[in-house]
Parts: structure tokens; sequence; C-alpha cells
């Protein structure tokens, strides 16, 4: 009796001491800190540029005034959305128009005089009668030759001041002309239409304001985009028309966009050095508001590779493992580098689970829980 009392307590003790050792384990287990990793799988390994994207409108234009005036007539208002040839704003012609009248005025009186005719031809024509005569006496000896010249150059003195007044006439009538026509583009002028598809930004006078020549009305943008590219010299020099290209835009999280290489600028940032590269990328023209940063990948090559890993998982030339719950500090050799992921040509074999956030926080042989990547929605 008294061994099986003694073999029972044994037991008990030898149960109390495991269940002690299994909550000991669990609490250290669950005391060391997470580290979220990631596998390293096989897959397409690309090869690409990085730059910084930034989207710009195409075109940008101060609408401005050349003739002085008071606004009289706006439809501009910020965020309106405009079409080529859409009236926008109007400027007192009143002044104008009375000009416009008084020079019709002016060239219509021109030519009624022009019709009517000149007095001064009417003195040639006596003249030459005059001449004519002076002439015939002179044949019939009754006249001198000195009386015949002297006619011949009071004829000639009507003459010229006939041709003169035909050149001054013509003169006034083309200046009244040509005035008028500059009046009436002046006119037109101070009718503004929007030059272009596009969106008002900014409104800088209101109905009522009295303007000078060449101030500024409001500003307007187009709804075409250019997405612009830079990227550094020494990657600029493998840069193609039509290369394939992946963008990601700050303000769309981490979404990756597909792009195309539309245009390569032959000269440098002279204040940056960075080449300009214009991208065409796959997102809708709304969502692509001027001023979105980001950042670009242009595809250089890909090939199938047995180990890619997370880009954010790599520090300089290292990598931390976690194997069997412990952190390993491996040193790794680089190939191709995209924009969310790189391949590792040694240091890492396939399945090998590398850590990918807050690797600051973690030290070669710290004990850690291995929480798996969440993989992000695209």
């Amino acid at each position: 009796m008294e061994s099986k009392s003694f073999s029972k307590l044994l037991l008990r003790g030898l149960l109390a001491v495991a269940v002690l050792i299994a909550i000991g384990w669990v609490g250290t287990y669950f005391m060391r800190p997470i580290a979220v990793v990631a596998p390293a799988t096989a897959g397409r390994a690309t090869n690409a540029v990085p730059g910084s994207v930034t989207v710009l409108a195409e075109y940008r234009i101060l609408l401005k005034t050349e003739i002085a005036g008071r606004v009289v007539r706006s439809e501009l208002d910020p965020g309106r959305t405009v079409k080529k040839g859409d009236f926008l704003v109007a400027i007192d012609t009143g002044d104008l128009e009375l000009d416009i009248q008084r020079i019709e005025n002016d060239l219509e009186a021109h030519k009624k005089r022009m019709q009517v005719g000149s007095a001064l031809k009417i003195e040639l024509e006596n003249a030459k009668d005059e001449l004519a005569a002076v002439e015939r006496l002179v044949q019939l000896g009754n006249k001198s030759s000195a009386d015949l010249v002297r006619q011949q150059r009071a004829t000639k003195q009507i003459e010229q001041k006939v041709a003169l007044e035909e050149v001054e006439n013509k003169q006034k009538g083309d200046t009244l002309e040509n005035l008028l026509k500059v009046k009436r583009r002046q006119l037109e002028k101070m009718t503004m239409l929007a030059p272009f598809d596009g969106v008002v930004s900014q409104v800088f006078a209101r109905v009522g304001d009295l303007i000078d020549s060449n101030a500024p009305i409001a500003e307007v943008i187009s709804t075409s985009r250019t997405v612009e590219a830079r990227i550094s010299e020494e990657n600029f020099s493998e840069i193609r028309v039509g290369q394939k290209a992946s963008v990601r835009f700050l303000g769309y999280g981490t979404q990756l966009y597909g792009a195309s290489v539309a245009k390569v600028l032959p000269t440098a940032d002279p204040e940056t050095q960075r080449y300009i590269v214009h991208i065409d990328v796959d997102l809708p023209p709304e969502k692509l508001v001027p001023g979105l940063t980001g950042e670009v990948n242009i595809v250089l090559g890909e090939r199938d590779s047995k180990t890619n890993i997370p880009r954010r998982a790599l520090r300089g030339s290292e990598v931390l493992v976690v194997k069997n719950g412990t952190v390993e500090r491996r040193t790794v050799k680089v190939g191709f580098v995209a924009l969310n992921n790189v391949e590792i040509l040694e240091g890492l074999q396939q399945g090998e689970e590398v850590i990918v956030e807050e690797l600051d926080r973690f030290q070669a042989g710290e004990r850690v829980r291995s929480q798996a990547l969440r993989t992000e929605r695209r």
C-alpha cells in the first residue's frame, strides 16, 4: 500500500514538473519577438533601372489680355472643365467699338471724296488745253518759244501735284483700312476662349475688375498628362523607347501600374544631372493628377530564377534568415534588382525564409517567432 501511494505521489510530482516545464516553454516561446518572413521562391527575375516620376499637365497657360479694360463677363471658376473654343471671359469693348465706328466713318468719307474726283485733275486738263493752244500759236508765229516753255512747266507742275495727291489718297485709304483691321483684331482678343481642352486651375480677375494689358486673368491646365521619369546618368544609356516599366505612385499606396517608355529626351536636367524619360502609364487620365509623384522601374531584361525575395529584405549585401526559430545573418550575391523583388544568386536556398520588416530589431542568434508576410493585393 505504501509503495502504491509513493508511486502515485511520484507520478503526480512528475506530471506537475512536466506541466511547469510546458508552461515555461510556452511562456518563453510567446515572449519571443515576431519576425515577419517571406520565402525565397522561384520565378521571373527582372533587371530594372529605377527612377523617380512626377505627373505633369502636358500644357499649362496663363490667360492674359493684350488690351486693358474692365471684365464685364466671366465664366471662369476654379476646377471648371472646358473644351477648346469654350467662352471664358470678356473685356469691356465700348471704347474700342467707338474707335472702330470713327475709323469706319473716316474711311467711308475718304472713299466718297475719291469718287467725287480731284480739282487738281480738272486744273490739269485746263492746263493741257492751254498748252495745246500755245503750241498752235507758236507754230503760227503769234507766241514765242519762251511762252511755250512757261506753259509746259506750269502743266508739268500740275501733273506732279496730281500724282502726289493720288499717292497721299492711297496712303490714307490704306492707313485707315489697316487701322480698322488692327482695331477689329483687338476687339476679337477682348473675348477670350479656351485654347485647348483643360481645367481652370486658378482665377485672378473677376467681373468688375479693371485690369492692365498683359495682366494674368486665369490659369488653365490641359487634361492631357505627361508622366516624367528622371533617371540617373549611370543607368540612362540602356534605356530605349518601347521598354516595359512598372510605376508606383505614393498617393496610391503599393499598387503597381504597367507602363512603357514613350520618349527619351537627349539632355539632362542641369541642376540634378538626371536624364528625363516620358512614360505611358496604364492608368485612367483622371487619376493622373498633376503633382503626383512616385517611382518607376524600367525593365532592361528578364530571366527565370530559383531564388527571388522581396527587395525590402535586402540590407546592403546581407539578409536575415530565420532557421529553426533562430536568426542567421547571411551575406548574399545579388542578381537582377526590380522595384519590389531581388534575385539572389548565392547565399540563399529556395524555400528559406528571410525577414522582411523591421530588420533593425533583430540580431544574429536571436530566437524569434515567424509570421508569414501577408500577400499584398494588386
